[in-house]
């Protein structure tokens, strides 16, 4: 049997998600970051018998319209081996019910399969807020074998762009410097199309992730043109943000960046760079000039808890604008 303790200690927290190889979207912080920005959270570890944790879930709670109540996520979640992970969902799943009156939970753990235990209660919705179509790098290869797995001028535009005269390659830790980042993120968002949260949102993944956020950046005669920012555990790495300015696109400053930040992430002993998403579009075909394969997580799933569970999936056009609203934070 399992039961469910809360966790109101960062470090205690933490520390388990890192010792058990955890995604850094279960880190503490992330959930902060979350809480300052129209979610609830709360983490929960399972215990068995014997009080000891087989597995953990920090769960962001969202308030709905009413008759629904509450939507239950889990991202990237639970912190939990295959053969445990469907237990202690299945008490979170109690548990949402009865806390929140959710009217389903919904994960996208950070699975390539799911774990037979399951079962049937659990199906997969097409409310998808991360992408399961990703490609995910094993940073356990050498340079040599990750640089073979590129296309071709993706190696010429790295070895090009990083002798670039005047770019200089490091990682940012002052606040200005963030600042700038987040000015270079405004212009390609114009120039892509894409929306933005406030920049507040982005200060305090920051302030709240701190060492488990890097931020890299190209500067070219003393100014950022280029920065990719990552969300990092101890096995893990997940693109969050990133973007260049015109002169950072006439270098081509993000081939060299990148690698950048890929390199580091070996050196920091990380075993996977998961760049978060693939869509039909430009970013994706960077992306894809990375590596030779793609990769597919489960994707959504759910497990509805409310007869009005189909209210929300089918019928209530409200719960698609949600799921929209919710997509941008």
């Amino acid at each position: 049997m399992i039961s469910l303790q809360s966790c109101d200690d960062r470090e205690v927290w933490d520390s388990y998600v890192l010792d058990q190889g955890g995604h850094p979207l279960q880190l503490w912080g992330w959930g902060e970051v979350k809480a300052t920005h129209g979610w609830q959270v709360e983490r929960l570890f399972g215990v068995d018998m014997d009080k000891q944790p087989i597995g953990g879930a920090q769960i962001l709670i969202r308030q709905l319209p009413w008759p629904l109540r509450a939507l239950v996520y889990i991202p990237r979640g639970p912190v939990a081996p295959p053969e445990t992970a469907p237990d202690l969902l299945e008490a979170v799943a109690s548990y949402a019910r009865s806390r929140y009156g959710a009217v389903a939970v919904s994960i996208e753990p950070d699975w390539k399969e799911l774990p037979q235990l399951l079962g049937a209660n659990w199906s997969p919705s097409d409310n998808t807020i991360l992408i399961p179509r990703t490609l995910i790098l094993d940073l356990t290869k050498s340079e040599d074998e990750l640089l073979g797995a590129m296309a071709k001028k993706t190696r010429q535009y790295i070895r090009k762009s990083g002798a670039e005269e005047g770019i200089a390659l490091r990682q940012i830790k002052a606040r200005n410097e963030l600042e700038q980042c987040l000015e270079i993120y405004h212009h390609t968002a114009a120039r892509a199309g894409f929306a933005l949260h406030d920049d507040q949102y982005y200060l305090d993944i920051f302030d709240q992730l701190g060492e488990a956020s890097p931020i890299f950046a190209a500067f070219y005669k003393g100014e950022p043109v280029a920065f990719v920012w990552l969300a990092i555990s101890s096995e893990t790495a997940f693109e969050l943000y990133g973007g260049m300015n015109d002169k950072g696109q006439e270098l081509r400053a993000n081939y060299a960046l990148k690698w950048y930040a890929i390199t580091k992430m070996q050196e920091w002993g990380i075993e996977w760079y998961d760049m978060n998403g693939l869509l039909n579009d430009g970013v994706s075909t960077f992306k894809q000039s990375f590596a030779d394969h793609e990769d597919r997580l489960v994707g959504t799933y759910d497990r509805p808890l409310s007869p009005l569970y189909w209210l929300w999936t089918k019928a209530l056009p409200l719960g698609k604008k949600l799921i929209r609203a919710i997509k941008r934070r």
